[in-house]
């Protein structure tokens, strides 16, 4: 499975938020990237755009490429209820997602990576696929010989996250349970989930 590993600042730039987290750069420079960047800022776009636009940066923010992003979307339309509301909760589910909303990993992508080297385990056991889809109960702890990673130590001993109420973390045992799947209104991501659903009916 690719990924991204093209420069952070310029795709936060094209959307204008720090999808990523803090970022000098889109204070500095809070226009697209590119010659045109400051032209392009003033042009209109259109109502396809815009959608296109949303999807793109909801699969920037959680880290998927387009056939994995597609594939989720299409089982958020077979559950029932509100598919966009359904695709967030799916993608809030994600393993590489839950490791870093614990606060395990600074940033998602820090947490694909400790996923895919085996330092995770769900329920005891090590789980080496991001994409893992937890299930409610499900226990999520470092692996007991990575505790002492510095990249580990360093995130759990910098300023927590904020708590969300789906999630339980003991730190002493450094351990999260994953209690329910979000509702829309605690999932903190600026998405736009219903232009999403728009660009996939047409």
């Amino acid at each position: 499975m690719g990924r991204y590993i093209g420069p952070k600042s310029k795709i936060a730039r094209k959307f204008g938020e720090p999808i990523f987290g803090a970022d000098k750069v889109l204070d500095k420079r809070n226009f697209p990237p590119g010659q045109h960047g400051l032209s392009r800022k003033r042009k209109k776009v259109s109502e396809y755009g815009v959608q296109l636009s949303e999807k793109q940066k909801a699969k920037a923010t959680y880290g998927l490429l387009e056939k994995q992003f597609s594939r989720t979307y299409e089982q958020a339309a077979r559950m029932g209820g509100i598919t966009g509301e359904n695709l967030l909760k799916l993608l809030e589910c994600r393993l590489d997602n839950v490791v870093y909303r614990l606060g395990i990993a600074p940033t998602r992508a820090a947490a694909r990576q400790l996923v895919s080297h085996c330092h995770i385990c769900v329920n005891g056991s090590v789980v080496n696929i991001p994409s893992y889809s937890l299930k409610i109960g499900d226990a999520v702890s470092v692996r007991e010989k990575s505790k002492s990673l510095e990249v580990i130590v360093n995130a759990l001993a910098g300023p927590r996250k904020s708590r969300y109420a789906w999630l339980d973390w003991d730190g002493a045992s450094m351990t999260g349970k994953f209690m329910q799947r979000p509702e829309r209104e605690e999932i903190p991501e600026n998405i736009k989930e219903q232009l999403i659903v728009e660009l996939y009916s047409k």
